[in-house]
C-alpha cells in the first residue's frame, strides 16, 4: 500500500462487527485504502478476514491502541484521513472478573487514538474535515423497565465496568470535538449476531453448547430482554453514519427484534432441531431446547435493552433489512457449517 495514499483507518477490525465491516467497505468501496489495527487478543482473529488479507488496498497491522508510540508513528506514516474505532474489550463476564483490560484498552486507548488523529490532522488543517467515528454500545444508558427505548438524550447510567468504560470513552470523544472542533461522531447499537462472533457470546454459546450435546447456560430466569441487529444491516448503518452523519451527533441503531433470552434460546434450537436433529442413539434427548439450564443471575445483569432508532432513519434514510427469523437461520447455518469442519 502506498503511504501517501489517504486510508481508512479501523481499529479492532479482526473481532467479530469489526471484521464484517471491513469485508461491507471493501466489497462497497474497492478502490479505498483501508488500515487495520488490532492487537489480536483471544476476540479477534485474522481469520476472519482471509478473504481480504491479500488485497493490495487491505494491509493489517499487529498492535495495541493503547501503545503511544506505535499509534503516533501509524498516524506519521500513513495519511489517516478517518479512523473507525471498533476495538474494545467487551465482554462484561470479563469485566466483572478484572476490570483493568478494559480501562487499558477502551479509555486509554481511545484518549491514544484521539490525540494522535488530532496531532496529524492539526499539522495540515484536517481536524474539521477528516473523521473520528467512535463504535458505542447500548449497554451505556444502563437497563430499562418493560417499555420504552433509549434515546441518544438518555443519560448514561452504565452498570457495569464493561459500560462504564465505553461511557468514558464516548465523553472523551465528545470532549475532543467541543474542545479542540475534532470532527467526532458516535454511534451505538443494540446486540449484534451474525457470522463469527466470538464463541463467548450467547448466540454462539447457544450453538456450541447444544451441537455438543452440553446444557445450554441461560442465566437467571430468562426474562431478560435484548433487541438484535444482524451486523451486516449494522454495517450498513455504520457506513451511512460515518460518511453522512453530523459532526458531534450521537447515531442509535436497533434492529427492531425484541426477544427475551429464553425465547431466543428456543428458536435457536428449533432451528438446529431442523438443520441438525438429534440421534437418539447417542443422545436421549428429543430436542435441543431439552438442554436449556438456568444459572445463577450474573452481577450488574440489566433487565432490558433496546434503542429508538428514528433518528437514524428519518435524518440518513438507513433501516434495517434482516428480519430476526431469517438471520438467525442464516447464522445457525454458518456456525453449523464451521462446526462441521472441525468436526471432519
Amino acid at each position: 500500500m502506498n503511504n501517501h495514499q489517504s486510508s481508512l483507518l479501523v481499529t479492532g477490525g479482526a473481532g467479530f462487527i469489526g471484521s464484517n465491516f471491513i469485508h461491507h467497505y471493501l466489497h462497497k468501496y474497492p478502490d479505498s485504502k483501508l488500515i487495520n489495527l488490532d492487537k489480536l487478543t483471544y476476540a479477534g482473529s485474522k481469520n476472519n478476514l482471509s478473504e481480504v488479507q491479500n488485497l493490495n488496498n487491505y494491509q493489517f497491522i499487529h498492535g495495541d491502541i493503547a501503545d503511544e508510540k506505535l499509534v503516533n508513528d501509524l498516524f506519521s506514516t500513513y495519511d489517516i484521513a478517518g479512523v473507525i474505532h471498533f476495538a474494545a474489550e467487551s465482554h462484561v463476564d470479563n469485566s466483572i472478573e478484572d476490570a483493568k483490560a478494559f480501562i487499558t484498552t477502551n479509555v486509554q486507548g481511545t484518549y491514544t487514538l484521539l490525540q494522535a488523529a488530532k496531532q496529524a490532522w492539526e499539522k495540515n488543517n484536517q481536524l474539521a474535515k477528516r473523521r473520528f467515528h467512535q463504535i458505542s454500545t447500548d449497554e451505556v444508558y444502563g437497563s430499562l423497565g418493560e417499555t420504552g427505548k433509549f434515546h441518544e438524550e438518555t443519560p448514561y447510567n452504565p452498570r457495569n465496568p464493561y459500560s462504564a468504560s465505553k461511557a468514558s470513552a464516548n465523553m472523551l470523544v465528545k470532549s475532543f470535538g467541543y474542545t479542540y472542533g475534532m470532527n467526532v461522531v458516535i454511534s451505538s447499537s443494540s446486540n449484534n449476531y451474525g457470522p463469527r462472533q466470538h464463541a463467548e457470546k450467547l448466540i454462539p454459546t447457544i450453538i456450541r453448547k447444544a451441537l455438543s450435546g452440553q446444557p445450554i447456560p441461560i442465566y437467571g430466569d430468562g426474562r431478560n430482554v435484548r433487541d438484535w441487529l444482524y451486523v451486516e444491516d449494522h454495517c450498513r448503518a455504520l457506513d451511512t453514519i460515518y460518511h453522512d452523519g453530523k459532526t458531534l451527533e450521537t447515531y442509535n441503531v436497533g434492529g427492531g427484534n425484541e426477544k427475551t433470552n429464553i425465547k431466543l434460546a428456543t428458536e435457536i434450537c428449533e432451528i438446529l432441531d431442523d438443520l441438525e436433529p438429534i440421534i437418539p442413539t447417542h443422545i436421549s434427548l428429543k430436542s435441543y431446547k431439552d438442554l436449556i439450564t438456568f444459572t445463577a443471575d450474573r452481577l450488574g445483569h440489566d433487565q432490558r435493552y433496546a434503542v429508538d432508532d428514528t433518528k437514524l432513519q428519518e435524518t440518513l434514510g438507513w433501516k434495517p433489512t434482516m428480519t430476526l427469523s431469517s438471520g438467525l437461520r442464516q447464522t445457525v447455518e454458518w456456525y453449523v457449517a464451521q462446526w462441521k469442519q472441525v468436526i471432519h
